[in-house]
């Protein structure tokens, strides 16, 4: 390993479990375990599997004089409405750039008094500079450096951490609560990265290690690496920050439109005044140039990023920007961008593979069915 890769506070549990260390965003993470990466994701999609996440961001967000203030500035830094979040509730968020592109996307929650945002660990110092250049005047953006991050997915994830902390059995999709366990606050919410039904809970660094144990003592849960976070995702056709989404797509091009709320839109009551807004709106209305979409290529052979996308004619008309085998489809599975005009489901397209054109055609997403309970 690099000398200069950041280690997790859990480093050493995950090599007593296993886990195949490799470089991610600048720390050392597990890849897998011993069960390997295909039971992985299978297991999180029947039971329940443990993800460590504490390369993640948390930030807080403190207002010096309101909430409603700190809202309506940090929603000036997208196109997201974060005045009309719910105390107790969570949403997604996408920061813009002045030409419409996607600087990092997150999640933040409203919990009363402050804002908790959580963010991509390639992006936090990023995230954390450009919060603190646009909101210092209004609120303290006070990075948590002495917390954990896990995140616990799957459809028995709720009976697992229920035995520990019984309140969540209450919680919905995208809810956030504050819970005791262990003499210590549990930062928790009803949400995560695969799909599936679970939970991120942020623990206090010393106490990481007991919840973690404690969580892989439940019957249902087992340790999960990136590989299998990272086909979970694919399958649920969520973005992966620096393959998906970047600086030069927009949250338009994206099929993120779900996350930009009416009051962001035109005729909304707080229309525009975020960065890249002339473009974004312009492509709300008109439509953009081209579009994220679901390829499903033929056979088994998978189509991996950086895979160019053809017409049938021949014209090139996109790439692909994530794709691997999805367990729980038993079939490859893609997402890249593509001209509109070819972005309809079921247009029949060819991805280049060491030199052959191979049949693919555009899906619909995701892949396998959400199971969020809402």
């Amino acid at each position: 390993m690099a000398d200069d890769l950041l280690r997790l506070g859990l480093h050493d549990l995950h090599v007593s479990l296993g886990g195949k260390m490799v470089p991610f965003a600048g720390y050392e993470m597990p890849v897998q375990y011993a069960t390997g990466v295909m039971k992985e994701h299978l297991h999180t999609r029947a039971a329940a599997g443990l993800f460590d996440v504490s390369h993640m961001g948390q930030v807080i967000l403190r207002p010096k004089v309101s909430y409603q203030e700190t809202a309506l500035a940090f929603e000036s830094l997208m196109p997201v409405d974060v005045l009309g979040v719910a105390q107790g509730r969570q949403r997604y968020g996408i920061f813009t750039n002045e030409t419409g592109g996607i600087l990092d996307d997150l999640m933040f929650a409203n919990r009363g008094d402050h804002i908790f945002v959580v963010v991509n660990a390639a992006c936090k110092g990023a995230d954390i500079a450009h919060m603190t250049a646009h909101l210092s005047g209004v609120c303290d953006v006070v990075p948590v450096t002495d917390r954990g991050l896990l995140a616990l997915q799957g459809p028995q994830a709720e009976a697992a951490l229920a035995r520990l902390v019984p309140q969540v059995a209450a919680m919905r999709f995208m809810d956030v609560a504050i819970l005791p366990w262990g003499g210590v606050d549990l930062w928790i919410s009803r949400s995560g990265y695969t799909g599936e039904d679970g939970f991120e809970i942020s623990v206090p660094d010393a106490q990481a290690g007991a919840l973690a144990r404690a969580l892989l003592d439940q019957p249902e849960v087992l340790p999960i690496g990136l590989g299998a976070r990272d086909s979970l995702r694919l399958e649920a056709g969520l973005c992966l920050y620096g393959h998906d989404i970047d600086t030069t797509t927009s949250p338009v091009e994206a099929g993120l439109v779900w996350a930009i709320q009416k009051a962001r839109k035109s005729g909304g009551a707080r229309v525009g005044g975020f960065p890249g807004a002339a473009r974004i709106l312009d492509e709300l209305a008109s439509g953009p140039q081209r579009i994220r979409v679901g390829l499903r290529p033929e056979g088994r052979a998978p189509m991996r990023e950086g895979t160019q996308v053809f017409a049938l004619d021949g014209t090139p008309v996109g790439e692909v920007t994530s794709g691997g085998f999805g367990p729980s489809v038993e079939a490859p599975v893609a997402m890249g961008y593509v001209a509109a005009n070819y972005a309809e489901i079921g247009t029949k397209l060819e991805g280049e593979v060491r030199g052959k054109r191979l049949a693919l055609t555009v899906s619909a997403m995701p892949f396998h069915p959400t199971t969020y309970k809402r």
